[in-house]
């Protein structure tokens, strides 16, 4: 018999839901490619495929979720509300429309995809998305590129915590401040852009501690990810490198390979937008 794909160990969110760690990310997926490419993740093992409303490409998640040989119970699905659709009344619009472009009757996680600080108007979002999931539509919330004084705010307006925050992170911008205010309000870190855009996997430090696990530098740095306790969601159209990014399970970053890759931090090392004035 065919041996199993492996499988992403699990997180557990302060709702007590349990999340893969590692998940494919689909942003910058061509619409008419992406249900292809997340049947052939879920074929490799991925059990968690991130979108977004703007990415353009919902449809074709879930019509690669309902063409896959696995249940859409076993799948985790994450989307995003666009920043045009913040407010109380347009986010359950919003959502409605991602859900019908998904094919699903809920997701697994709902995310504010960014603050947008100067319209103010995340607080009436996330009131929303408390309702949604009361009420079993996202069975998780959370928030996107969320910085610290925006999750104070969210939590001391509200009352409820996120159960992830996806930001940029990588090993030139780690975001270590942020990191431990999710850690004392028991908020996943989820990474996008973990590879740093590609630019990481040609420094010497990465590719020395590749090399000595006789690993590439994508997997190396998606190790790392792994191993500090955040949740990663590289993306590839390319099933090779789709199975590459996948086949992380069965080794793992030792203390010397954390500390060098530690110093590689930047606080100018973010590639993205400023969630400060991100519109």
């Amino acid at each position: 018999m065919p041996a199993s794909p492996p499988r992403s160990p699990l997180t557990r969110l302060n709702d007590g839901q349990a999340m893969p760690q590692v998940g494919l990310g689909v942003w910058q997926t061509p619409a008419d490619i992406t249900a292809q490419v997340v049947r052939t993740a879920i074929a490799t093992g991925y059990r968690s495929i991130d979108t977004a409303a703007v990415y353009g490409n919902e449809a074709g998640v879930g019509e690669g979720v309902h063409g896959s040989e696995v249940s859409r119970d076993e799948i985790f699905i994450t989307t995003k509300l666009w920043n045009r659709d913040h407010g109380y009344d347009a986010t359950l619009a919003a959502f409605d429309h991602s859900l019908e472009r998904l094919g699903l009757d809920d997701v697994d996680l709902y995310l504010i995809h960014w603050p947008v600080p100067a319209e103010g108007r995340y607080i009436d979002s996330w009131r929303a998305m408390i309702r949604l999931q009361e009420e079993g539509r996202a069975r998780s919330i959370g928030v996107s590129n969320f910085m610290v004084e925006h999750l104070r705010r969210l939590i001391g307006e509200t009352g409820v915590a996120p159960a992830v925050n996806q930001v940029e992170l990588h090993p030139k911008f780690q975001q270590t401040e942020l990191r431990a205010f999710h850690a004392s309000q028991g908020i996943v870190t989820e990474s996008w852009s973990p590879l740093g855009q590609g630019e990481l996997l040609k420094h010497p430090v990465i590719a020395r501690i590749a090399a000595r696990h006789g690993r590439t530098p994508a997997q190396a740095v998606i190790r790392w990810h792994i191993d500090s306790g955040f949740v990663v969601i590289p993306k590839s159209v390319h099933a090779h490198r789709i199975a590459e990014n996948f086949e992380v399970f069965d080794f793992r970053l030792d203390d010397e390979d954390m500390t060098a890759i530690a110093a590689l931090d930047d606080p100018t090392g973010r590639m993205g937008f400023d969630p400060l004035t991100f519109a």
